[in-house]
């Protein structure tokens, strides 16, 4: 039960999100073993990702692969850093044109998308001779993924060329980059030798520093000798394996912390000779949805595959040769081509229904937040209308259900709240609403506020549920069930010829029907008000006062 007084929260409603990048020196992403999760700017964090390689992708085309990826819900890429295809002759660098890694990090920038990097030096991926240069075997008795002189005298020359360009692009230097991986599914290699995986980890330490988050990753089976004391253990796996018995695994080697599957497959690689390999949608979708739902981040390996250009395709050899075919489609949510497939489609659903639309502040804001101290009003940031989110993170635990009480009516016009993701219910100007909150400690507190429209006459009473644009043209505010008006006008200029799509983006607030509709009609609706709507004062009055249709 509440308490007979209820508890006054006002102190909850201190940080404000809204609109101004954080500093380069209060960036971090971190592992909260406590909580077993991420946290972005001292901020709780999953990502949702997606593989796409920019060496299999030609460079004209890396921002379209790269928004629709954004687009359809994820706020990661991960990529693989081919080391063949930037160090053609030892010590001749090529990083021009499509080799240019930089500019992809700076369109996965433009894009909103941060950035898991797998630099290697192996990187399979299906990639000729797993991203090792072929010079290396030029010395015949050359032990590759090993800790032989002669490879790791290659290894750290190499890395001492391409991590000083990546260090001013970690994410608490001002860049994008989250995370780097230490080799790739080494635990499945047969040599097993810790000192090569001990080396490699203090030559990235050495290069980038203690900031940055470490990570392995590596199958099931290959956990015992790809994981390593010092860096973070994730694993990989598909819709077809058995999802807790591999991350009741995944726990005895990393104990705390939060979930990570690094490689799950949407779909899979194909061999000349063979057929199309496949994933089904239903399949790809109910995983994800189950690893979402236990908190986990993930990334679907692949989200877009590409092409392998050229001589670049790698090869297999299980009991017999099969080399790689030339299209990766991988039969992934964005085809070969570049086109969204059903299985974008259905993925993006399964993320939307985990996420929502505070998944896009940084679409939608893409300065970034204002800090202060206290709640500030759209005009003192220079917000003239639409939404405001203010977003704070509980200090002490509330264990009762506790009124959300703000003073003064203080809310203009109408607040959405929302505890960690969860939506609790509706403050609004002139109206009773009484929204109980519970919580721990840390929690994230979110208060979506809607300018409804300043005054123009009398008290405004009104209120609305979504809002309408047409090919980037905002049409306004609607809210079907409230009524009086059902439609909403479209000049003639907005639409494109007969023969183009037109574009209509929806933000709907509250209670999406299943199977929304759009019609055009030739006349509008302005009257049609289908239920008894009251307003309470926050005066006390005893009588609801009744609105016409008018």
């Amino acid at each position: 039960m509440a308490p007979e007084k209820p508890l006054c929260l006002p102190s909850l409603l201190l940080p404000l999100l809204t609109l101004l990048l954080p500093q380069a020196d209060t960036r971090s992403f971190v592992v909260d073993r406590d909580h077993n999760r991420f946290l972005l700017d001292g901020a709780p964090f999953r990502y949702v990702s997606g593989s796409l390689h920019y060496f299999r992708v030609p460079r004209v085309l890396w921002a379209d692969r790269l928004f629709k990826m954004r687009m359809s819900g994820l706020n990661v890429v991960q990529f693989y850093v081919p080391w063949n295809y930037h160090e053609p002759e030892p010590g001749v660098y090529n990083f021009n044109g499509s080799r240019d890694l930089f500019a992809f990090l700076k369109e996965a920038t433009l894009a909103n998308l941060l950035v898991i990097l797998r630099p290697g030096p192996y990187i399979c991926a299906e990639w000729e001779m797993g991203g090792l240069p072929a010079w290396l075997l030029r010395k015949p008795k050359i032990h590759l993924r090993t800790s032989d002189p002669d490879f790791l005298a290659a290894v750290d020359s190499w890395f001492k060329v391409l991590l000083p360009r990546i260090y001013p692009w970690l994410y608490h230097n001002g860049g994008n980059i989250i995370s780097i991986q230490v080799e790739n599914e080494y635990g499945s290699y047969r040599a097993c030798d810790v000192s090569y995986m001990r080396h490699l980890a203090g030559l990235f330490r050495a290069l980038l520093g203690d900031k940055i988050l470490l990570f392995t990753t590596d199958g099931p089976e290959g956990l015992k000798c790809g994981s390593l004391q010092g860096l973070y253990t994730t694993v990989d796996f598909g819709p077809a394996d058995n999802m807790t018995k591999i991350f009741g695994l995944l726990r005895k080697y990393e104990p705390r912390g939060p979930l990570v599957n690094s490689e799950y497959y949407t779909g899979w690689l194909d061999y000349w000779g063979q057929n199309h390999s496949t994933r089904s949608v239903p399949a790809v979708t109910k995983g994800l949805e189950k690893m979402l739902k236990l908190g986990a981040s993930v990334n679907m390996y692949m989200f877009h595959g590409g092409t392998n250009f050229g001589y670049w395709n790698g090869a297999d050899e299980k009991g017999r040769f099969l080399p790689i075919t030339t299209s990766y489609d991988y039969d992934a949510p964005i085809s070969e081509a570049g086109d969204p497939t059903p299985k974008l489609f259905a993925i993006r659903n399964v993320i939307s229904k985990d996420g929502n639309l505070l998944d896009f502040l940084d679409l939608l804001c893409p300065q970034g937040p204002i800090h202060s101290i206290l709640p500030m009003t759209f005009e003192a940031v220079n917000q003239v209308h639409g939404y405001m989110l203010y977003r704070t993170y509980l200090t002490y635990t509330v264990s009762e259900p506790t009124q959300l009480w703000v003073p003064n009516n203080g809310v203009h016009d109408r607040a959405y709240v929302m505890v960690d993701g969860v939506f609790q219910g509706v403050l609004e100007r002139n109206m009773k609403h009484n929204v109980f909150l519970t919580g721990k400690v840390g929690d994230k507190l979110d208060v979506l506020l809607e300018n409804m429209g300043r005054l123009s006459f009398g008290s405004n009473s009104s209120d609305f549920k979504g809002q309408v644009w047409i090919n980037g043209f905002n049409l306004g505010r609607y809210w079907t069930k409230r009524g009086p008006q059902q439609t909403l006008y479209v000049p003639r200029p907005l639409l494109f010829p007969r023969g183009t799509h037109n574009r209509i983006t929806l933000l709907e607030l509250e209670n999406v029907p299943p199977q929304p509709q759009i019609q055009f009609l030739d006349r509008p609706i302005l009257n049609s008000t289908k239920h008894r709507t009251y307003i309470y004062f926050l005066s006390g009055a005893s009588e609801p006062m009744e609105l016409s249709g008018h």
